[in-house]
């Protein structure tokens, strides 16, 4: 995989679920999971895109260890939502796959990077 396509990816994963984000309901609950993956699903491409830039090898591991981190939250708040719907929604399927996908790939680089 090119660099490239991962900056593509993240920034596509971020723009779905704050769209995905719109269809929820407005209660207190799902307003603070809306925050939450809103913030978590964004800073993924942008702490990736940061790395692009890193001044040292640490500093681009270290971007990409956050990145890493809010992947694994975004899917921790996208399980939720699964959880709490009561019945099959595609797109929240496809973006908990996705999540998964990106926190795979990220764990990787940390780890060819070690």
């Amino acid at each position: 995989m090119r660099e490239n396509d991962l900056l593509g990816r993240t920034f596509d994963f971020g723009v779905r679920c704050l769209k995905f984000l719109r269809t929820l309901p407005n209660t207190s609950e799902y307003q603070i999971i809306k925050y939450q993956l809103g913030k978590s699903s964004t800073s993924i491409g942008a702490n990736y895109e940061e790395a692009q830039a890193g001044s040292s090898k640490a500093d681009f591991k270290n971007k990409v260890r956050i990145s890493l981190k809010e992947a694994r939250e975004s899917n921790y708040w996208l399980r939720v939502l699964k959880a709490l719907e009561t019945q099959s929604n595609e797109e929240l399927d496809s973006l908990i796959k996705e999540s998964m996908e990106l926190k795979n790939i990220l764990a990787s680089i940390i780890n060819k990077l070690n």
